[in-house]
């Protein structure tokens, strides 16, 4: 057997909505083995924990490695080209929703290809029924009341409910977070 190809799919997943996954499962079709890169972004202020992001994503993924998808959680707080080094990646795979992720993503590929040329990046395009779901908004909608079940796992729908009730729990005993 050849050269063993192995793919990174990098986000901060706060949290994994149902567009990751959809790459995700797609991304599994074009590697051997795929490390799904959880990043601290702590100046993101996530909603979530470095450590509840990778458990969710490993929650939400159980299926696709139930099924024999090579598929490994790992977090990292380095920079990306590094830690895909380390990882013996050949590619880097992103999800593009729309134009608006265009500009972004075409800055990141080509300062990525400037620090490691050896390393490809691959853009999927979200899936239709995936292009408008985003972490943020999400997020936003969750926390305002609105029904968000249709955009992320129902594990993940969970975890969002249950930390959304925390956060009201601390806003009515006036607790700064």
């Amino acid at each position: 057997m050849g050269h063993e190809r192995i793919g990174i799919y990098p986000g901060t997943f706060d949290p994994v909505t149902n567009g990751h996954l959809d790459i995700i499962a797609r991304a599994t079709r074009l590697v051997d083995r795929l490390t799904v890169a959880v990043a601290a972004n702590a100046g993101k202020g996530p909603l979530f924990s470095l450590n509840e992001r990778v458990a969710m994503v490993e929650e939400v993924l159980a299926p696709l490695t139930a099924r024999g998808a090579r598929i490994e959680v790992v977090p990292f707080s380095n920079l990306l080209m590094d830690f895909a080094v380390q990882r013996g990646a050949s590619m880097l795979v992103r999800g593009l929703r729309a134009v608006s992720d265009f500009e972004y993503e075409f800055q990141m590929c080509g300062m990525n290809s400037r620090l490691n040329a050896s390393i490809e990046t691959v853009f999927l395009m979200a899936s239709e029924g995936c292009q408008f779901i985003s972490s943020r908004f999400v997020k936003e909608i969750g926390r305002l009341g609105g029904d968000i079940s249709g955009f992320v796992p129902a594990s993940v729908h969970r975890h969002l409910l249950t930390r959304f009730a925390e956060l009201d729990a601390q806003a009515g005993t006036g607790e700064v977070s």
